[in-house]
C-alpha cells in the first residue's frame, strides 16, 4: 500500500467517524423533547417552563457560535470537537443527577455550548476529510452527509428517546445512558481521525465571530436571515411544544408519539433538502415558501377542527418541516453567493445565529401565549406571525437570483 493510498483510506475512515460523531451530538441535543411531559407531570410545571428550558439551550448555542464557533480554524478541528464532546458529556451529568428545573436549565445551556462549538467545526471537518479521501470529487457528498448528520440527528434523537421512554423502565435515565455511550464512541473516533486543520502558529489574537456583508447585499442577507428564522421556529415548535399540543389539545400522551412527531418534522427537512439537490435556488425557495404557508395552515386547522386531528397535525408537521429544510437551504446558498470569499464563513455563521434566534425567541412567545390564551389560539397567532415573516422575505429573496444560481454550483455550502 502506497503512502497516498493509506492517507486516502485514513481520510475516508475519518470522514465517517466525524459524521457519526456529529449525528450523535445532534441526536443527544434532542433527547429531552419527548421527556418534557414526564418532567412536567412529576414536578407540576407548565408549558412556559418547558419553552424556557428549551430556549436556554438555544441561547447556549448562540453564545457558543458567536464566541467559539470559528475557533477550529485557529485551534484545529479535533481540539474543538473534543471540547464540544466533553461539554456535552458534562451536560449529561445534570440530566442524570439534578433533574429539577435549575439542573435541567444548566444542563441544557452547557449542551448548547457544546453544540455551538461542534456545528461549524464538524461541518468543515467533514468537507475537508471528503476532499482528502476523494480529491477529484465535488463537494456534494460531504454536504449530503453533513446534512443527514445535522438535521437527521435532530430527528433520530427524539424518536429513540420517545421509544425508550415509552417501553423501557427508568425513562429519565436510559435515554441519556444510551446517548452517553454513542458520545463516548464518537470521542474515540474523533481522537483517531486525521487532523485537517493544524493549530495556527503563531496564534492570532482572539476575537468573537463577526458578520461582514457588502452594503448592496444586506437586504438579501436580512431576507435570508428572516427565512432561516421562520424555518427554525417551526423546528423549535416541534422540539419544545409539540408534546404539549399532543398531550393537551390532541389528547395523545404517548412518549413514543411525541418523539415521532419531532422525527416527522426534522426528517421531512432532511428529505426535502436531499430531494432538492439538483433544483435551482429559485425553485427551492418558491417551493419552500409555498409549502411553509400550506404547512402552517394545516397545523392550525388540525387543532381548530371540532375534533382536533392527530393525522392532520402530523401532516402539517411534515409539510412545514420539509418547507423549513428548503427555506434554510435556499437561504444558505443565497448568503454563500453574496458574501466575499474571505468573509463567507463569518456570514454563514451569522445566518446560523439568526436561525437559532428563530428556534428560541418565537417559541418563548408561543409558551407565553399558551399560558394566557387557549393552546389553539396561541398556535394560530404563532403560525400567523411566521407566515407574515415568510411573506415579508419573499420579494427580496426571489429578486436578483442570478448571482445565487451561479454561487450554488461553486460554493461548498455547509448545512
Amino acid at each position: 500500500m502506497t503512502r497516498a493510498t493509506a492517507t486516502t483510506r485514513s481520510h475516508e475512515r475519518g470522514f465517517w467517524a466525524v459524521a457519526f460523531t456529529f449525528l450523535a451530538l445532534m441526536a443527544y441535543s434532542a433527547v429531552p423533547t419527548p421527556l418534557y411531559a414526564i418532567y412536567m407531570a412529576r414536578d407540576g410545571f407548565g408549558s412556559l417552563t418547558v419553552t424556557v428550558i428549551f430556549a436556554v439551550y438555544a441561547f447556549g448555542v448562540m453564545a457558543s457560535l458567536w464566541l467559539a464557533g470559528h475557533l477550529s480554524d485557529v485551534l484545529g478541528r479535533r481540539r474543538l470537537l473534543v471540547a464540544a464532546l466533553v461539554l456535552t458529556l458534562l451536560s449529561s451529568l445534570f440530566f442524570l443527577f439534578w433533574r429539577e428545573v435549575p439542573g435541567l436549565m444548566i444542563g441544557r445551556f452547557v449542551n448548547g455550548l457544546g453544540i455551538g462549538a461542534a456545528t461549524a467545526t464538524a461541518t468543515a471537518w467533514i468537507a475537508e476529510l471528503h476532499t482528502g479521501a476523494r480529491p477529484e470529487a465535488d463537494a456534494r457528498r460531504a454536504q449530503r452527509v453533513a446534512l443527514i448528520a445535522n438535521i437527521g440527528g435532530l430527528a433520530v434523537g427524539p424518536l429513540a428517546a420517545g421509544a425508550l421512554a415509552q417501553w423501557v423502565d427508568h425513562p429519565l435515565t436510559i435515554p441519556y445512558l444510551v446517548s452517553i455511550a454513542t458520545l463516548v464512541a464518537g470521542l474515540v473516533f474523533v481522537l483517531l481521525a486525521p487532523e485537517t486543520r493544524p493549530a495556527a502558529v503563531p496564534r492570532p489574537a482572539y476575537r468573537p465571530q463577526s458578520v461582514t456583508i457588502p452594503a448592496a447585499d444586506r437586504a438579501r442577507f436580512a431576507a435570508a436571515a428572516l427565512a432561516s428564522l421562520v424555518a427554525f421556529a417551526v423546528y423549535g415548535l416541534f422540539n419544545a411544544m409539540a408534546p404539549t399540543f399532543l398531550a393537551g389539545t390532541l389528547h395523545h400522551t404517548s412518549h413514543a408519539l411525541a418523539g415521532a412527531a419531532a422525527f416527522v418534522a426534522f426528517g421531512s427537512g432532511v428529505g426535502a433538502q436531499l430531494a432538492a439537490e439538483r433544483l435551482s435556488v429559485d425553485r427551492i425557495l418558491r417551493t419552500g415558501i409555498g409549502a411553509m404557508l400550506a404547512g402552517l395552515a394545516i397545523l392550525v386547522l388540525a387543532v381548530w377542527l371540532p375534533t382536533p386531528s392527530l393525522a392532520l397535525f402530523l401532516i402539517g408537521g411534515a409539510v412545514a418541516g420539509g418547507a423549513g429544510g428548503l427555506l434554510f437551504k435556499g437561504a444558505l446558498t443565497t448568503v454563500a453567493s453574496i458574501a466575499p470569499p474571505e468573509t463567507r464563513a463569518e456570514a454563514l455563521a451569522g445566518l446560523f445565529l439568526c436561525a437559532y434566534v428563530g428556534i428560541s425567541v418565537p417559541v418563548i412567545g408561543l409558551g407565553l401565549m399558551n399560558e394566557a390564551l387557549s393552546p389553539r389560539s396561541a398556535l394560530a397567532i404563532f403560525a400567523g406571525v411566521l407566515a407574515a415573516g415568510v411573506l415579508a422575505a419573499t420579494p427580496v429573496l426571489l429578486g436578483g437570483r442570478k448571482d445565487a444560481e451561479q454561487g450554488a454550483n461553486k460554493v461548498p455550502v455547509p448545512v
